[in-house]
C-alpha cells in the first residue's frame, strides 16, 4: 500500500490544520445538535403541555384559531384537537385535515402520518376537567399536536450556526499559518544563500540565531561538517605547498647545472639527448610552479577586493603571451566590445585568462589564429577565447578540468593543471567557464561568463 506524504513542511501543516478544523467542526456540530435538540424538545414539550392544560379547563367548546398546512409544517404552529370521551369523534380542531387520531394514553407520544420528516408528529394528550355543560358526564380529551420535522429543522439550523465560526476561522487560520511558515522559510532561504555564497576556505560559521529553534541543530551540524571539510582541504593544501617548495630548490639547482653543462655537450646524438633532458627539467619546473599557484589559490581570498577592469586585464594577458605567440607565428587578436569590472584579486583573474589564452596559443597550429573577445550575449557579459586548433573530443570535455588530466595527443610541455587552476579561480569569484568545439571547421571556444552579482562584478 502506497502512503502519500507531502515533502513540504508547509503542505504537512496545512493538511494537519485542515484535518483538525474538520474534526472540530464535526464535533461541534454533533454536540450542538445533541444539546440544542434536547433544549428545543424540552421547551416545545413544555409549551404543548401548557396549551393542553389551558384548554382542559374550558367548560364549553372553545373556538379554535384555524391553522393551515404551511403554518403547521413549516412554522411549527400547534394544532389543538378536542375529542369526545370515547375518542371516536373529533369535536373541534384548529386543522381538521390533520389525520392524527387521539392517543390512547395521556402524555407525550409520536405519530407518523406520512413519509419524510414532515410526516412525523409530536402529541400531548390530556383529559379535560369535566364534560361540557354536564359535570357528571365522562371527561372529554384535549390533544396538542406539533410537526416533528419543524423541530428537526430548528435543531439542525442551530447546530450549523454554532459550527459557522469554526468554518469562518479555517481560511483565516490557514492564512496566518502560511504567513508564519513563509517567515520561517525566509530565514531558511537566507541561510541557504549564505551557504551558496560561502567559500570553502571561509572560517565564518553559518548564523544560528535567525533560524527557528527546530532547525538550529541542522545548521549546527552543517557548520561542524564544513569545519571538518575545511580542515581536510587545509591539510591537503599545506601538503601540496610544502611538497612544491621542497622540490623547487633542487629542481632549480638541476636547471643551473644543466645550463652550465650546455657548452660542454658535443654536437650530434649527445646534444639531442641533452635537449630532451633540458625539456624534461623545464616541464618539471613548470609543474612545480603550477602546484604552488594552485595551492595558493585554494587558500582563502582576502575580503577586500578592488574592482578590476576586465578589458585592461585581458590586454595585459595578451601582451604577456605575445612572445610565445610570435615564436609559433600565432596571430593573437583582442576586441573589447563591453566595459565591465569584477571585484576580485587581479592575480586570480589573470590566472584564469592567462591559462585559457596560453592553452589556445599552444594548441593552435603554427601560423594559426587566436581571438580574444569581450562582449555581451543574451544579457550576459562573456569573454571568448577562440583558436583554430584540433579542439577536444566531446566525450573528454567534462574531464579536462580535472587536475593532471591531459587530452591524448596534446602537445608536449603541459602539466594538466592549467585548466584546473583556471576553474578553481573562476568558481571562487563567481565566474563560469564553458568549453565547446566550434561548429564549423576546427577549433575550440573557451567562454567565461562574468558574474552578475553587484557584490562581485559591475
Amino acid at each position: 500500500m502506497i502512503r502519500w506524504r507531502p515533502r513540504s513542511l508547509r503542505a504537512r501543516l496545512v493538511a494537519w490544520l485542515i484535518g483538525l478544523h474538520l474534526l472540530a467542526l464535526a464535533a461541534t456540530t454533533w454536540l450542538s445538535y445533541v444539546v440544542y435538540g434536547r433544549l428545543v424538545n424540552n421547551f416545545m414539550d413544555d409549551q404543548m403541555q401548557l396549551v393542553a392544560e389551558a384548554r382542559s379547563g374550558d367548560l364549553r367548546l372553545p373556538v379554535l384559531k384555524p391553522v393551515d398546512s404551511e403554518q403547521a409544517t413549516k412554522q411549527g404552529t400547534f394544532v389543538v384537537q378536542i375529542w369526545s370521551a370515547d375518542g371516536r369523534n373529533q369535536l373541534a380542531s384548529s386543522w381538521p385535515a390533520l389525520a392524527v387520531p387521539l392517543q390512547p394514553r395521556s402524555g407525550f407520544g409520536e405519530v407518523r402520518t406520512g413519509s419524510g420528516e414532515r410526516g412525523n408528529w409530536r402529541t400531548y394528550t390530556a383529559a379535560m376537567e369535566g364534560a361540557l355543560d354536564n359535570p357528571n358526564a365522562p371527561p372529554l380529551h384535549v390533544q396538542v399536536v406539533q410537526n416533528d420535522g419543524f423541530r428537526r429543522d430548528r435543531i439542525v439550523s442551530r447546530a450549523l450556526l454554532e459550527s459557522l465560526p469554526i468554518l469562518v476561522m479555517l481560511p483565516i487560520t490557514l492564512l496566518i499559518l502560511l504567513v508564519i511558515v513563509a517567515a520561517a522559510s525566509r530565514s531558511l532561504r537566507l541561510v541557504a544563500r549564505d551557504v551558496a555564497t560561502q567559500g570553502i576556505g571561509s572560517s565564518v560559521a553559518l548564523p544560528v540565531a535567525r533560524v527557528p529553534e527546530e532547525i538550529a541543530p541542522l545548521v549546527t551540524g552543517f557548520n561542524t561538517l564544513l569545519g571538518r571539510l575545511r580542515e581536510a582541504l587545509l591539510n591537503q593544501r599545506r601538503f601540496m605547498e610544502d611538497a612544491a617548495h621542497e622540490l623547487r630548490t633542487p629542481m632549480t639547482a638541476i636547471g643551473l647545472q644543466i645550463e652550465n653543462l650546455r657548452s660542454h655537450v658535443a654536437p650530434g646524438d649527445a646534444a639531442e639527448r641533452f635537449a630532451q633532458l633540458e625539456g624534461g627539467v623545464q616541464r618539471a619546473q613548470h609543474l612545480i610552479e603550477q602546484l604552488l599557484r594552485l595551492a595558493r589559490q585554494d587558500a582563502e581570498a582576502a575580503n577586500a577586493r578592488d574592482p578590476v577592469d576586465i578589458a585592461s586585464l585581458l590586454r595585459e594577458s595578451v601582451g604577456q603571451l605575445m612572445v610565445l605567440a610570435d615564436r609559433r607565428r600565432i596571430d593573437v587578436g583582442f576586441e573589447g566590445r563591453a566595459t565591465v569590472q569584477v571585484a576580485a584579486p587581479a592575480a586570480d583573474l589573470r590566472s584564469v585568462f592567462d591559462n585559457l589564452i596560453s592553452n589556445a596559443v599552444r594548441h593552435a597550429p603554427e601560423g594559426g589564429v587566436v581571438d580574444v573577445l569581450l562582449h555581451r550575449i543574451n544579457g550576459d557579459t562573456v569573454v571568448d577565447v577562440v583558436d583554430n586548433g584540433p579542439g577536444i573530443p566531446p566525450e573528454q570535455l567534462a574531464r579536462v578540468f580535472d587536475r593532471f588530466y591531459r587530452v591524448p595527443g596534446a602537445p608536449a610541455g603541459g602539466s594538466g593543471l592549467g585548466l584546473a587552476i583556471a576553474q578553481s579561480a573562476a568558481l571562487r569569484y563567481g565566474l563560469r567557464i564553458e568549453l565547446s568545439n566550434l561548429e564549423r571547421g576546427r577549433g575550440l571556444r573557451a567562454r567565461v561568463y562574468l558574474p552578475k552579482d553587484p557584490s562581485r562584478g559591475r
